[in-house]
């Protein structure tokens, strides 16, 4: 199924991939719903919705600092730079990721739709204040702030940037990649439960339009059953492997 998978991907005209947890990790970025998940150690209700940051910000602020400082140690792996590789070589249009781990920018993929947000990014609760903590320069400081942080602009307490549970995404966002979608020949799907919507319409979207489905993970998901192929395994591995199998196509003019 590999060389199938190769040669779909080397005669793609408009190759897209759709990300999840699964994809980071081999990073060492803990997943949320497999066995020793984040949400086995905290409860949804408690720091990821707007009421629990209304009810207890400094609570919320403690999970996701824990979550900022965890990650300046996190280095994209195989998986994140052979896709930053397929996009380079001109295969590969876009990544639409769930995660909000930075680590598609951090290896260098230009076109990065991040559905639910950035880790490194906060936003006032109140105006319109926004700030990537990475860009800014001002990580270090901040994670050392003890008080609940407020908005330079306004007062009122900043929160992080991403989507929580109850909320919706972003709809520029959210059609830039439903767009994506519907041009897609080919989406790759990586380490992904395939549970959380909307996102999880991508794959659907490219399918419904006449594209193929590749699904890379450890073991079956929510896309399995509309998938073309199933690729089992560690996406590092699988995705070093396509690569090498698509350069030798694009070689041979045989594929």
């Amino acid at each position: 199924m590999i060389e199938e998978a190769a040669k779909l991907i080397t005669h793609s005209r408009f190759l897209i991939a759709f990300t999840g947890a699964g994809i980071s990790a081999e990073s060492g970025v803990p997943t949320f719903r497999d066995k020793g998940g984040l949400w086995e150690k905290y409860k949804i209700e408690d720091v990821a919705t707007p009421e629990a940051f209304k009810r207890n910000p400094g609570r919320v602020w403690e999970f996701y600092k824990m979550r900022m400082q965890l990650m300046k140690n996190v280095r994209p792996n195989p998986a994140h730079l052979t896709l930053t590789e397929l996009e380079n070589m001109g295969i590969l249009k876009a990544v639409i990721t769930q995660n909000i781990d930075n680590l598609h920018k951090m290896a260098g993929t230009k076109t990065v739709i991040e559905l639910h947000g950035n880790i490194y990014s906060v936003k006032c609760s109140n105006c319109e204040y926004k700030e990537n903590l990475l860009e800014t320069r001002k990580l270090d400081e901040f994670l050392m702030e003890r008080r609940i942080p407020k908005c330079p602009k306004c007062g009122s307490f900043i929160r992080p940037d991403v989507v929580w549970f109850g909320e919706s995404l972003p709809q520029e966002t959210l059609q830039k990649a439903f767009k994506l979608a519907e041009r897609a020949d080919i989406c790759l799907v990586i380490g992904t439960s395939g549970q959380v919507f909307p996102a999880a319409y991508i794959p659907y979207i490219v399918k419904d339009s006449g594209g193929y489905v590749i699904e890379i993970n450890l073991k079956e998901s929510g896309i399995t059953p509309i998938a073309d192929l199933f690729l089992k395994g560690n996406a590092g591995e699988i995705m070093r492997l396509l690569l090498r199998k698509v350069k030798v196509c694009l070689k041979n003019k045989k594929c």
